[in-house]
């Protein structure tokens, strides 16, 4: 499941509409068909009339790649529900995937969030830094992973942006990181925050 090999912490499906709140990207139903979509995408496997389900509510909400996002509904609410439905289990099961030190949630998107327990074993980097609320310069760095791009040099980053590279190798981009996790530990120290630097030997390796 390479897809999964690699995480950031946000939302990973566009926003969306919920019940009572303001409107954002995409309405409820439109939401719901991107969660199941996103599962899909990362692997989860559905039984032939489920797939024929999921392209009949593509369709209706997705039927040409011009269609205006934000407006679209399913007409029949059996429908909407069963979309609904669908949408919690591959929700449920993105959450049994979840790297350890980190949660899916759905709010008005699919989100990955760090979760910021420090006495679990294992405390992602972002967990550390969301809770230290100050300037860490290493802080980019630190919590970032290591990916091979098209040309096959290694970068270190996040789903967006390279903090790090080009490198020659994995290993290289991996002790780039590792070095930012270090001065991290010396600048939460620094920053009076001992309880977020002794979680060092917590945390996760180096997602490549």
């Amino acid at each position: 499941m390479t897809a999964l090999e690699r995480w950031h912490v946000g939302a990973w499906t566009t926003r969306g509409t919920r019940p009572g709140e303001p409107g954002r990207t995409r309405t409820l139903d439109e939401l719901h068909f991107d969660v199941v979509g996103l599962a899909r995408i990362l692997g989860r496997r559905l039984a032939g009339r489920d797939e024929l389900q999921v392209r009949l509510w593509q369709n209706e909400l997705r039927p040409t790649h011009t269609r205006l996002c934000g407006v679209q509904t399913l007409a029949d609410p059996d429908n909407a529900r069963l979309l609904q439905e669908t949408a919690e289990a591959a929700l449920a099961w993105l959450v049994e995937r979840a790297p350890a030190g980190y949660e899916f949630v759905l709010t008005d998107a699919v989100e990955l969030r760090p979760l910021l327990d420090l006495d679990a074993d294992v405390v992602a980097v972002d967990a550390v830094i969301q809770l230290a609320a100050t300037d860490l310069p290493a802080a980019r760095l630190a919590a970032s992973h290591v990916r091979r791009s098209s040309t096959g040099v290694w970068y270190a980053g996040d789903a967006v942006c390279n903090w790090s590279g080009p490198h020659d190798t994995a290993d290289a981009a991996v002790a780039a990181v590792q070095a930012a996790r270090s001065d991290l530990v010396e600048q939460l120290r620094a920053a009076g925050r001992d309880d977020l630097a002794d979680t060092a030997d917590r945390w996760p390796p180096v997602p490549r």
